[in-house]
């Protein structure tokens, strides 16, 4: 009679392993590929630092911007610049010379 038995307690275990097979690839493709799972937090973490760099970016031209602000507040030359540059203001009494670029041949 014992050998009867042994095909069936075998039989039992294969089962029991394949479960816990099934069961281990299941809790693993969920660790890998679930809502927070290996790829989702690499992805985020990718989107934080490109998130970061953006944001050091903005403060940088927010400073710059600041730095704008002030000089157009307090610098006087540098709004005899700016007029001479973008609306071509002269003052009394210069002379602008236009010099034609030389053609290309």
């Amino acid at each position: 009679m014992a050998p009867a038995r042994e095909p069936a307690v075998t039989g039992n275990r294969n089962l029991i392993t394949i479960w816990l097979v099934v069961i281990i690839l299941l809790m693993l493709g969920y660790a890998i590929f679930g809502e927070r799972g290996v790829i989702r937090i690499v992805q985020a973490e990718k989107q934080k630092q490109r998130l970061e760099a953006e944001l050091v970016a903005l403060q940088q031209e927010q400073q710059e911007l600041r730095e704008e602000i002030d000089r157009l507040k307090h610098d006087k030359d540098y709004w005899e610049q700016l007029a001479r540059k973008n609306l071509g203001m002269v003052r009394e009494g210069e002379l602008i010379y236009h010099i034609p670029p030389k053609e290309k041949k």
